[in-house]
């Protein structure tokens, strides 16, 4: 058998292996979970608001909007310095636990803004609208993680 004979078949047989990988993947493993989607889908779909929910609800959502991007920017950020660490200390040294506590913070940022946005979200809510939004909140903290 040839070099270049063997070559290809090698090149198909991974080519395979990886294409089988990519299906299997997808088939047994779930997406990604859309809780915020859930949450606004509750709050624009099942609840009634009137327009001034409304109103409030879209300046809400564009102030958390600008608060979300900017901690997954620094949480990106902070991901390449991890990167940069790892590959200059090639093991758990002092730079790596440093990166690795600054993207633990900058995670419990982003859980605490999204909190306080939630918690935003439901002041605006009247009594008979809370439990339906309590329900999927709870839903969504709770929902098996497959």
């Amino acid at each position: 058998m040839t070099v270049l004979r063997r070559t290809v078949i090698i090149g198909v047989i991974a080519f395979l292996a990886a294409i089988a990988g990519v299906f299997i993947g997808r088939v047994l493993l779930p997406g990604p979970s859309h809780t915020g989607a859930e949450l606004h889908a509750v709050l624009h779909d099942k609840l009634t608001l009137d327009v001034q929910q409304h109103t409030n609800l879209d300046a809400l959502e564009a102030t958390f909007s600008i608060r979300r991007k900017a901690l997954e920017l620094q949480l990106r950020a902070d991901n390449a310095r991890l990167a940069e660490a790892i590959e200059t200390e090639r093991g758990f040294g002092p730079r790596v636990a440093a990166a690795v506590d600054a993207c633990h913070t900058t995670m419990g940022k982003l859980q605490k803004a999204t909190l306080e946005h939630v918690f935003a979200m439901r002041s605006l809510l009247k009594p008979d609208q809370t439990a339906v939004f309590d329900q999927a909140v709870v839903k969504a903290l709770t929902a098996d993680a497959r």
